[in-house]
């Protein structure tokens, strides 16, 4: 009996663990304890823990029943496990590789008859030799008909939660041995539902820019010609055509992706996130992508690849050529379309492995889609502009845009390195610039060497220079202190050091949003400060490359009922991705709270080190203050019992 489908969730995220019930009765005497049998399949090159292991070490298997109609009715066996040392934890654990089996004695109680089902849940994590999947359960339904009354019912067991008793107290994402709400299924819900959708909107943003393009704009007109040959009057045929000319475009893009997240791994991308090296590299190429926008060079491929794919196009019929032309077409506009394929897998590194697979789908739909429309109907292109001097605007603006986006990355590696360069108001300067100059140049104020003369400004050209002209007067208040909002997080923090009026201004007169001296970077110091005064410890785990983490910093925390209730804390925040203490610091968020994901915020007992709340990702401020309302209630009942 396999899992419920409606409990598969988190498509494409990896599930190297499959549960199932191996073996259970049919028909059971309410009160009388019967055995289910569950099965756990493992992956090879992955590892499931034991049930029974020391403290401080990763998340034990542990299981519970869920139906109010049934009980536990004795302790859980497990086939022996393993015990081998693990580098993930640096310790020796038990674990279970390729398969695991499991007997749960559980009861229906004596008022139960007739067709009932059993929910058992199963909470894990596992693990490879190079990384760990955040904990998360599953559920299996077992259907069984309770007919008559056992005369010697079993008695209510004392212990509901099916966990090694020993472990009760000490599992990451759990405070005094009860499971909190928040789960990693619904980090993955939220991940799937925000982080994802928006990165695809991306993917089919570019794709669609990158039409716009000299090198693939009058290239429509080419590829409508030449199915036109293909079909000979057929509509049918010109059909079928175009859409396996479609799909020729999306999987050569696609098995790009596929072949990157091959390298990548499982978690590469994720973990590349915080190098500071790839930040660095992928800041550089974004410079030199927006060089070649801006017209001082052009990226192309081989001559010999483009006239070889040409050849073939042109030599074969039916379905080899229209592969061939699809071929043809990619990369004859890679010197167009590379800058943004690169910024769509540059954004790889703040998801997952199957990111760059996602991305290039997305992107190259949106790019084939014109073609094929236009090759099944080709008198719509008699509705199409004229190719000329506009598409030479568009992709010098977005030669602007790369540039201002490469200072994302430059910041990202100069955080981690701690070299206080790339400061908020350098790059808060060169956006003011740049912003300014792509404003300039659609006035015809600025004018690139290899353009003629523009002629009469136009309207379109006067309505988009508005936009970025404004961008840069919206910025200067930054560079005097003032919150950017939703931008400061793509911005690097605040620092006591950045030149800052309004912050002058603040101290000059005894005000201040958010006191710089709050925040401490040392959890044992602060614990034995906490335990003294008595009060819970919140704990920031951020990182110098995340982004919702800068915006939690700009838009939430500085507001008056969240700064209020911080004063019933001590503040810790540590850095995830810091090249000294990042290592240790994400090793105690995993153990703590379960997860890696930043930002992370934890409210913690000093006195017992026990987790009270989490809360994983951005929140609004009167989420975020009802998050933090919840924590201090638990640590005063605490104190109280």
């Amino acid at each position: 009996m396999a899992l419920s489908p409606s409990f598969v969730k988190g498509q494409g995220i990896p599930n190297p663990v499959k549960f199932s019930v191996q073996e259970a009765p049919k028909q059971v005497k309410a009160g009388e304890s019967f055995i289910v049998k569950v099965h756990a399949h493992i992956d090879k090159g992955w590892h499931l823990y034991s049930m029974n292991l020391g403290k401080n070490g990763p998340v034990p298997t542990s299981f519970k029943v869920l139906s109010n109609n049934a009980q536990l009715t004795d302790s859980i066996k497990e086939n022996p496990p393993k015990h081998t040392f693990d580098p993930n934890f640096n310790m020796e654990l038990g674990l279970h590789s390729d398969s695991a089996n499991y007997r749960i004695p559980i009861a229906f109680k004596k008022s139960i008859q007739g067709k009932q089902n059993v929910k058992i849940q199963v909470h894990f994590m596992v693990c490879n030799d190079r990384m760990c999947l955040p904990p998360t359960h599953r559920e299996m339904t077992i259907p069984v008909l309770v007919k008559g009354v056992s005369s010697k019912p079993i008695k209510k067991s004392s212990e509901p939660a099916l966990i090694a008793p020993s472990q009760k107290n000490n599992q990451p994402g759990s405070g005094n041995g009860k499971e909190e709400k928040i789960t990693s299924t619904t980090e993955i819900n939220s991940f799937l539902q925000h982080g994802i959708l928006s990165y695809l909107w991306i993917a089919i943003t570019a794709g669609l820019a990158a039409l716009l393009t000299p090198c693939v704009f009058p290239m429509i007109p080419l590829t409508v010609s030449f199915f036109s040959k293909q079909s000979n009057g057929n509509k049918t045929q010109a059909v079928s055509n175009a859409l396996l000319f479609g799909l020729s475009i999306i999987g050569t893009f696609t098995l790009l992706g596929i072949i990157l997240a091959l390298v990548m791994g499982a978690s590469g991308a994720s973990r590349f996130a915080s190098n500071p090296v790839v930040n660095l590299l992928l800041g550089l190429i974004f410079i030199v992508f927006s060089i070649s926008l801006l017209g001082l060079f052009e990226l192309r491929l081989p001559y010999q690849l483009t006239n070889y794919l040409n050849k073939k196009s042109n030599e074969k019929r039916g379905m080899v050529g229209i592969l061939f032309m699809g071929l043809t077409i990619s990369a004859v506009s890679f010197s167009c379309t590379a800058p943004f394929v690169g910024g769509i897998l540059a954004a790889t590194t703040t998801g997952r492995w199957f990111y760059p697979i996602i991305g290039m789908i997305g992107f190259s739909t949106a790019f084939s889609i014109p073609f094929i429309l236009f090759a099944m109907f080709p008198d719509w292109l008699q509705s199409l502009p004229k190719s000329g001097e506009w598409m030479n605007s568009v992709k010098v603006i977005l030669g602007f845009i790369e540039l201002a986006a490469s200072f994302k990355f430059l910041s990202n590696a100069d955080l981690v390195w701690n070299w206080n360069i790339i400061t908020r108001p350098l790059t808060i300067s060169a956006w003011i610039v740049i912003s300014a100059m792509a404003g300039f140049y659609l006035l015809g104020k600025i004018r690139l060497k290899h353009e003629g003369k523009k002629g009469a400004l136009s309207t379109v050209r006067l309505l988009l220079a508005i936009p970025f002209l404004g961008f840069s007067l919206y910025l200067v208040p930054g560079l005097l202190g003032s919150s950017l909002g939703i931008w400061d997080a793509w911005l690097p923090p605040k620092k006591a050091t950045d030149i800052s009026l309004v912050y002058s201004i603040n101290q000059f007169n005894g005000k201040s949003n958010q006191k710089s001296d709050q925040w401490s970077q040392n959890y044992d110091s602060v614990k034995t400060i906490a335990q003294e005064v008595n009060k819970p410890i919140f704990i920031d785990f951020s990182g110098y490359t995340c982004t919702n983490c800068r915006a939690m910093e700009a838009n939430v925390f500085p507001k008056k009922k969240v700064q209020s209730r911080f004063n019933d804390f001590k503040l810790v925040r540590l850095y995830t991705d810091d090249s000294q203490t990042g290592p240790k610091n994400q090793r105690f968020q995993f153990k703590l709270t379960g997860t890696v994901a930043l930002p992370t915020y934890a409210i913690v007992d000093p006195h017992t080190g026990h987790l009270l709340a989490r809360w994983s990702g951005y929140a609004d401020a009167q989420k975020f203050e009802k998050f933090l309302n919840s924590g201090l209630q638990k640590f005063n009942q605490i104190a109280k019992s």
